[in-house]
């Protein structure tokens, strides 16, 4: 199964694939889910600041590789946008103080998925700032060393270091903005593209540019017109190398595979990354965060994140300073609502996690925290599988999540592995839509755990 799975992507690859012109009807791709999108209580709500607070918990596990490591010391006094951990290797990325004030600890702390070390630093509300020097028409290389020394990471998720990402071993033709946004309740990167137009525009032209890239796509669900006519509308009166690109509005849309599938036609090979069919993705909030680096000088210590769920009284888009907690920001938007929220959500619906502390502190891949009711949240007891297959109907990357399952209770990592365990992208769209509500996904991580723990491919 594995093996014909395998050689059909790469036959598919043989034949190339197409970008979509303008005239073309909404992309998208086979399979997924059609979950309530749950975006009406902030897609309304303009970007809004949110004061520092009196002291923030700095992860320096915000990316994905090695964590970095601190360079300031107990005691010291910092900046905001001063570096205070550095980058341990090429997969890594610097880590900066979103506050002045005095480091007061430097210690293990919970976050979403672990445990990490977090600097501690109490604010002391002079706002004192070092930024990097703005940059004026900078060639690719020098991009790159900004995004690199601004800590600049995919701001979608993964958090994969941005500067490593535009430096592929791959020949690539096609650079892709991912604004489909397509998981329920987020709306950041939707008012990123209302509120800052141009800025992130003008960012996502530097990073294409920074990868040799001479046009950018901008890529987003047909449930954002509104969005999408305002970048065209800049666009238009721009001499700047962009087109825009509508699609489907269905999840998992903004998955990376199915991205570029649905925008170039091209399928990425299991097991290769999407410069491997010369295709780079990036996300609107890592563009944005992009213009800021280069042409303000500004380091990436804080970000923007959607507040929602019928848990909060106020749903929010907010720029949030880097190592704020999670009790902070509920405060913030006005404190819990009358409805009992029955689950906190790092991240989205279908791919956070449920976290069971309010001390948690946002990172740069913080994109929403949801307060969820009863009414929004199953709370109950999988039951057994009945063997229906809506699991694998449901799934963007053709696998039998069932037997993955199946095998993954049983300990058989080995037939787990066969069935796709690797090839999985945690989209959540098996559990979604599962009569029986069982944590496919989960089974589906520890299997992949387990593989990795046992070299297993």
């Amino acid at each position: 199964m594995i093996k014909y799975y395998t050689a059909l992507l790469r036959v598919n690859q043989l034949f190339g694939g197409r970008v979509l012109s303008d005239k073309d009807k909404s992309a998208t791709f086979r399979a997924g889910v059609h979950p309530p999108q749950s975006k009406s209580p902030s897609k309304s709500e303009q970007i809004r600041v949110m004061p520092a607070p009196e002291t923030v918990y700095i992860s320096l596990s915000q990316h994905l590789g090695k964590p970095a490591v601190e360079c300031v010391a107990v005691g010291e006094t910092v900046k905001a946008g001063q570096k205070i951990a550095s980058a341990d290797g090429f997969i890594s990325a610097d880590v900066f103080s979103s506050v002045s004030g005095k480091v007061t600890a430097i210690a293990e702390r919970e976050t979403a998925t672990g445990y990490a070390k977090h600097i501690v630093i109490e604010n002391d509300g002079l706002n004192e700032c070092v930024e990097f020097t703005p940059l004026t028409d900078p060639t690719p290389s020098e991009i790159k060393d900004r995004l690199r020394e601004s800590g600049i990471v995919g701001m979608g998720g993964a958090g994969f270091p941005t500067a490593v990402k535009l430096s592929p071993q791959d020949k690539v033709d096609t650079f892709i903005i991912n604004a489909a946004e397509c998981e329920p309740y987020i709306t950041c990167d939707y008012r990123i593209m209302l509120d800052y137009t141009e800025q992130f525009v003008r960012g996502a032209v530097l990073l294409a540019k920074a990868a040799g890239l001479n046009e950018v796509i901008i890529a987003a669900e047909d449930n954002k017109t509104d969005a999408l006519e305002k970048v065209d509308a800049f666009i238009a009166n721009s001499s700047l190398p962009v087109r825009t690109v509508k699609l489907k509005a269905k999840y998992p849309q903004g998955a990376e595979k199915q991205l570029i599938y649905a925008v170039t036609g091209r399928k990425v090979p299991v097991g290769k990354l999407p410069s491997s069919v010369g295709v780079l993705v990036d996300n609107v909030h890592t563009a944005l965060s992009a213009y800021l680096a280069v042409t303000k000088g500004q380091p990436l210590y804080k970000r923007i994140m959607t507040v929602s769920g019928g848990g909060i009284k106020n749903p929010a888009n907010i720029w949030v300073s880097g190592g704020t907690t999670y009790n902070k920001i509920i405060e913030f938007c006005g404190g819990l609502s009358e409805k009992e929220t029955v689950k906190m959500i790092s991240g989205g619906p279908m791919m956070g996690f449920a976290v069971d502390s309010d001390e948690i502190s946002t990172t740069k891949t913080s994109s929403c925290l949801l307060l969820l009711t009863k009414d929004e949240a199953f709370t109950g007891s999988p039951q057994p599988c009945i063997n229906c297959g809506k699991c694998a109907k449901a799934c963007p990357m053709r696998l039998m999540p069932m037997y993955i399952d199946k095998f993954a209770l049983a300990g058989d990592v080995k037939n787990a592995v066969k069935y796709g365990a690797l090839n999985c992208i945690e989209c959540g769209s098996c559990a979604y839509t599962c009569p029986a509500k069982r944590p496919l996904v989960q089974s589906i991580k520890r299997a992949k755990k387990r593989a990795r723990d046992l070299g297993v491919k």
